[in-house]
């Protein structure tokens, strides 16, 4: 019989594997101990990894009936002292939302990944798409400020993993994953490091004998700590707008005050959190904005563009929410000419339009296959006469 001993919950080396299973080892690289999900391609692999990984390190993995279970799990494990995910693709981030926006409001910390494909509804089930980023956005209903990552390699997929559950210790709230198919289910190689050169962040509990504490009283990162079921503590926690006891407040001042602390947190630490890659940016003419998988397509046209004689560039969001505009702004300063390629109809498109106040040229495909390098490169020749 396997012992927790004698399996490590880091697999220190150089590994071959996809992108699923590096963000499962992430996930437990970041000390993740509770699993809770229903099996949707092309997100599939990582539950599959957890459920075998998972028990031998003395964690937990439910296979639930459904996403909307899936993720009211999650967060019930998040309140009792578990680092606590999900995995799913379009179909079920749909039914997630919901929960997601109940955890936002209860300031539940969880990390929810989204293998993007083809939708709307059943769509491409196997086939890649990055048209669910604006629902990271603003698919649960009120006003929230999500934070979301977009990884561009299986790599990325192990270390992007540790970086959202870091994210969602340190803020109190859901944190999403938007990889997509490509990303998922490419086998490339990743380095894992050893244990103790992993930055692990947890959560701020609320100490012992803190039973006069408003609960949430937030300090002055305006993150409050987090009590813990079973440590002894009498807390309420409910989705209703709640004053700083956690009891429901029909009050619109407290529900102005509630909404804009829960908002601020993530704003006020934007810098703390974009994490962006510049390529050939220094002398560029014209920039290509991509991420996830298609950065790879238009890394390669900006490559060949530069050989041509085309003073091409690329500004690669790995951070999508908040949305690095301050960085893309700053280099709005010496670009004048912007290209954006994604696999969806122009949705981060119209952010970068909105943010630069100028209009961009679109490279975009409803899904179902990567944009070539060279529908890129021909927007990259024609934006440079």
């Amino acid at each position: 019989m396997v012992t927790a001993e004698a399996e490590p919950r880091v697999l220190t080396g150089q590994h071959f594997m996809n992108g699923d299973i590096a963000f499962a080892e992430g996930a437990l690289a970041a000390g993740c101990t509770f699993f809770a999900g229903y099996p949707i391609t092309p997100s599939t692999e990582v539950a599959e990894r957890l459920s075998r990984r998972l028990p031998k390190l003395g964690g937990v993995y439910v296979q639930m009936e459904d996403e909307l279970a899936s993720i009211a799990a999650v967060l019930g494990g998040s309140w009792s002292g578990a680092k606590a995910m999900t995995a799913t693709s379009g179909p079920g981030f749909t039914l997630m939302m919901e929960n997601f926006g109940l955890g936002v409001m209860t300031e539940t910390p969880c990390v929810i990944i989204d293998v993007q494909r083809g939708g709307p509804s059943t769509g491409l089930p196997t086939l890649v798409s990055q048209a669910d980023v604006m629902q990271a956005k603003w698919g649960s209903h009120g006003d929230y400020e999500p934070i979301a990552f977009a990884p561009a390699s299986p790599q990325e997929m192990f270390d992007l993993a540790i970086s959202a559950f870091n994210a969602a210790e340190r803020f109190r709230m859901p944190v999403f994953v938007m990889a997509d198919e490509l990303v998922g289910h490419m086998t490339e190689r990743v380095t894992i490091p050893s244990e103790d050169r992993v930055s692990i962040v947890n959560r701020k509990r609320v100490p012992a004998g803190s039973e006069d504490r408003l609960f949430y009283a937030a300090d002055e990162d305006l993150v409050p700590p987090m009590p813990i079921a079973g440590e002894g503590h009498a807390f309420h926690v409910t989705g209703l707008t709640h004053d700083e006891r956690g009891y429901p407040a029909g009050d619109p001042l407290v529900h102005d005050r509630l909404v804009r602390r829960l908002t601020h947190k993530v704003q006020i630490h934007e810098k703390e959190l974009t994490q962006v890659e510049e390529l050939m940016t220094e002398d560029a003419e014209v920039v290509v904005v991509a991420y996830g998988a298609m950065s790879r397509s238009a890394r390669q046209a900006v490559m060949v563009a530069r050989e041509r004689g085309i003073k091409a560039g690329m500004f690669r969001p790995i951070t999508l929410w908040p949305f690095p505009f301050r960085k893309l702004r700053g280099l709005a300063n010496q670009v004048n000419r912007f290209v954006v390629a994604e696999m969806n109809l122009g949705q981060i498109a119209r952010e970068v339009e909105r943010h630069l106040r100028r209009p961009a040229t679109w490279v975009t495909h409803a899904g179902g296959k990567m944009i070539p390098p060279e529908e890129v490169l021909l927007a990259l020749q024609e934006t440079a006469r």
